[in-house]
C-alpha cells in the first residue's frame, strides 16, 4: 500500500485540533484520549509529539500568541501608539480564544512566541527612553490589563429580565437588563477608555522620566 501523502498526524494539527476544543468546550475538554479520538489516531501516537496534556496547552497557548502583531514596534511608531496598536492586536486575539487566557496567565515560560511579545515590548519600551525596571512594569501592567479584559464581560454579566433588579434594592440599575443587547459596543468601549486613561498616565510619567535624563 502507498503511503499517504500527508502525514496522519503532526504537531501543527494537533494544536489546532487541541485550540479548536478550548475554543468550543473549555480547557477541561482537552484530553489526550478525546484528542486521539478527535484526530482518528490511537492515544500513544500524541506521545511522539507531546508528553503531556499541560505541554499540549502550552502550544495552543502559544499559538494564539503568535497571533498577536508586533509590527509596531518596528515600524517607527512612537512608544504610546504602539503601545495602543499592540494592546488591541492582543485583545483581539484574546478575544477570539477566550478560554486559553488562564494557561496564557501563568506567564510566557519557555513558549517562544509568548517571549517575542514579551521580548518586543520590553525592548520598545527601552529603546524610547524607558528605565529598564520601568519598562518592566509597563508590560506587566499591560498584561493585566488586556488579560483581565479578556476573563469577561461586564455587559454580559447582566440578565436580559427588566425584572431582574428591584429599583427598591437596586435604584440606580434600572437599565441594566439592557446591557447585554449591547454586550460587544459596550465592552470595546469600556476597554478603549481604560486603556488611554492607562496611556495617559504612563505619558505624564514619561515626561518625568525625559526630565531626569
Amino acid at each position: 500500500m502507498a503511503r499517504p501523502r500527508k502525514p496522519l498526524l503532526s504537531t501543527d494539527r494537533i494544536v489546532a485540533t487541541a485550540r479548536s476544543l478550548v475554543d468550543a468546550e473549555g480547557l477541561a475538554a482537552v484530553s489526550t484520549r478525546r484528542l486521539a479520538a478527535e484526530l482518528g489516531v490511537s492515544g500513544p501516537s500524541l506521545y511522539n509529539h507531546f508528553r503531556t496534556k499541560d505541554q499540549i496547552l502550552e502550544a495552543v497557548a502559544d499559538a494564539v500568541s503568535a497571533q498577536v502583531d508586533l509590527s509596531m514596534f518596528e515600524d517607527g511608531r512612537d512608544w504610546r501608539t504602539a503601545l495602543h496598536d499592540w494592546a488591541v492586536s492582543y485583545r483581539a486575539a484574546l478575544r477570539d480564544h477566550p478560554n486559553i487566557v488562564p494557561v496564557l496567565a501563568r506567564g510566557p515560560g519557555r513558549r517562544p512566541a509568548g517571549l517575542r511579545l514579551a521580548d518586543a515590548v520590553f525592548g520598545a519600551m527601552v529603546d524610547a527612553g524607558w528605565p529598564p525596571a520601568q519598562a518592566t512594569s509597563i508590560g506587566a501592567l499591560m498584561r493585566y490589563f488586556i488579560m483581565g479584559s479578556a476573563l469577561g464581560s461586564f455587559a454580559g454579566g447582566f440578565v436580559d429580565d427588566e425584572t431582574a433588579y428591584d429599583p427598591a434594592d437596586y435604584p440606580h440599575l434600572g437599565q441594566a437588563h439592557l446591557l447585554s443587547e449591547q454586550q460587544e459596543k459596550i465592552d470595546e468601549r469600556a476597554f478603549e477608555t481604560g486603556l488611554a486613561a492607562l496611556l495617559d498616565g504612563l505619558a505624564l510619567q514619561y515626561e518625568q522620566v525625559r526630565r531626569t535624563v
